[in-house]
């Protein structure tokens, strides 16, 4: 059996959580299977809180702290990752971004932080992480908008969003966050450092279908690319590896919809929307 890879303690608050459950886990005698069946969840959860990909719901910590008689120690650190609003593994992409003179993203499944409203960005974060309380939920949504404060610098970046078709046709939040939201999308996409495209269903297979990609431009330093999937990002600082990256976007790009037809493909999507809203009234 191969060695349990080692972490970092000090990389950040879930690296740290990780590392110390492990150390229970070892001294209290169990496998991750059997510590697993006795919450009960599945032993590759156990897995994946040690390495800190994942942190664990409140009553799951709870009974991991009493089952490794940890004296609370699980639940305070704890409660310190669901008090910091942005996790670790996006926080050095905050702190790039903050610095960018050009973003240009594919997003597969959400509209982009940057130009979410706040009902949307309320139901994007209230059902990715249904484990957060209603104040934690607000939290991360004040977080999330704060963000948006880069695009009303009095030199702020290039934004060019390329969206994936899903994203205009799913009703987060409903018709009424959806008309909301896209209307805003179309109003960002009038200002002149802000370009909006869809990648429409038509276009079928393209080379970012492996989930959202975002890359950043800087005045001094090398690109960046930043790849997002779910709870979990990978900021990706090799150059070799963003040109790749930069070569995907280009084609996504070039695939997608102009900006006037896609500010169209929205349109049409929000009227759809609005009959949506009727018939649900009616």
């Amino acid at each position: 059996m191969p060695a349990p890879k080692e972490l970092d303690p000090s990389a950040s608050l879930p690296a740290l959580y990780g590392v110390k459950l492990r150390k229970l886990r070892v001294r209290a005698g169990f496998t991750q299977r059997g510590l697993g069946d006795l919450i009960p969840i599945a032993h590759s959860r156990i897995a994946q809180f040690e390495l800190g990909k994942e942190t664990p719901p409140e009553d799951v910590n709870a009974r991991l702290d009493e089952i490794l008689e940890a004296d609370g120690d699980l639940v305070d650190l704890w409660t310190h990752i669901k008090r910091t609003p942005i996790p670790d593994w996006a926080r050095k992409f905050v702190t790039y971004e903050a610095r960018a003179n050009a973003m240009h993203k594919y997003m597969a499944h959400s509209v982009p932080g940057l130009l979410q409203t706040e009902a949307y960005a309320r139901e994007v974060l209230r059902h990715g992480q249904p484990w957060c309380t209603v104040g934690e939920i607000e939290e991360k949504v004040a977080a999330r908008l704060s963000r948006q404060s880069l695009l009303r610098k009095s030199q702020p970046p290039l934004l060019w969003v390329v969206l994936d078709e899903s994203v205009i046709r799913r009703p987060v939040g409903g018709p009424t966050v959806m008309r909301e939201q896209l209307a805003s999308v179309l109003e960002a996409a009038r200002t002149p450092h802000i370009e909006v495209q869809v990648m429409p269903f038509v276009a079928g297979a393209h080379s970012a279908m492996g989930g959202s990609l975002t890359l950043l431009s800087f005045d001094n330093a090398p690109d960046v690319a930043y790849l997002e999937a779910g709870h979990s990002g990978e900021l990706v600082e090799d150059r070799a590896m963003v040109a790749r990256h930069s070569h995907r976007y280009d084609l996504v790009h070039a695939r997608a919809l102009p900006p006037e037809a896609s500010a169209a493909l929205i349109r049409r999507a929000m009227k759809e929307y609005e009959t949506c809203a009727v018939t649900d009234l009616t």
